[in-house]
């Protein structure tokens, strides 16, 4: 009895730690971006005088007179924030194509072979600071630096190993015998493909789709290296604190900002992403 007792008093111990450890910093995030420029720095979690002019910084870098010294580099954020929906959503429509028909073929016709579809993985492997070198001095022959097309042609480039994967164990998991029935009735191959497999996938689409938005949606370094004037969202957020001095409180308002977006997303298509997570256990 006193043994169950203690273990279940370690796990909530566990628990308790691992939610604050969570949840903290979230709180402090969001603290921060209603504090003022006087209490930036302050311990306290509450901001005593809460505003929202760190929002409106945001927005009209230069509304703010204190803040004009600090923001003469900054533009709104729309600009980024529009540019990082662009090319997190035509890279995820991409890479999902792409994944969807290799992890197919790979499933139902053994194409490319175990060996090259393992290859792909080798993309992931290596540090993506490995990559920075040859990929700018091939964007720069390419007259793809400081475009959009670039990032979202990288980006599909560097997930598509992480849809064929996650889509593969889907199409495994449904019976070939579905698509034989399909076949016997009639059916064409891409009847098959279109009207079988993709609604009975769909699930592992959306959560593929998922994981690579939010990867091309985080991504710093490439976005870094590889844009000055057209930055997407992430590089605007590294902007906030320079050698000329750092905007905590902003800063804070636009991690706060550029993390809706997601959420809005996975609560919309939670019910697919449960689906997709539980896909094939039974089954299996």
């Amino acid at each position: 009895m006193l043994r169950r007792i203690l273990t279940n008093a370690l796990m909530w111990l566990v628990l308790i730690i691992a939610v604050v450890w969570t949840v903290i910093p979230v709180m402090w995030m969001i603290s921060l971006s209603f504090k003022t420029y006087g209490e930036w720095r302050t311990p306290s979690l509450l901001p005593r005088n809460p505003t929202l002019d760190n929002y409106i910084m945001l927005f009209s870098p230069q509304a703010l007179g204190i803040f004009i010294a600090y923001t003469a580099i900054l533009e709104p954020i729309v600009g980024p924030l529009s540019r990082t929906l662009i090319i997190s959503a035509t890279a995820t429509v991409i890479a999902v194509m792409i994944g969807f028909f290799t992890a197919y073929g790979a499933s139902r016709y053994n194409s490319p072979g175990p060996f090259t579809l393992f290859f792909t993985l080798l993309t992931r492997m290596l540090p993506p600071a490995t990559f920075v070198t040859p990929i700018v001095i091939y964007f720069t022959t390419l007259y793809l630096i400081d475009n959009i097309i670039g990032l979202i042609l990288l980006y599909a480039a560097t997930t598509v190993t992480y849809a064929i994967w996650i889509l593969k164990g889907f199409i495994d998991a449904i019976p070939v015998e579905w698509e034989e029935a399909a076949l016997l009735e009639g059916a064409s191959p891409l009847q098959v493909l279109f009207k079988v497999i993709i609604p009975i996938a769909r699930p592992g689409l959306v959560v593929a789709g998922l994981f690579i938005f939010l990867m091309a949606w985080t991504e710093l370094l490439f976005a870094l290296v590889l844009t000055n004037l057209n930055v997407p969202l992430s590089v605007q957020v590294s902007k906030y604190v320079t050698a000329v001095g750092a905007l905590w409180g902003v800063q804070a308002a636009a991690a706060l900002l550029s993390s809706i977006i997601p959420l809005v997303i996975g609560y919309l298509i939670q019910r697919h992403l449960i689906t997709g997570f539980t896909f094939g256990l039974v089954r299996g």
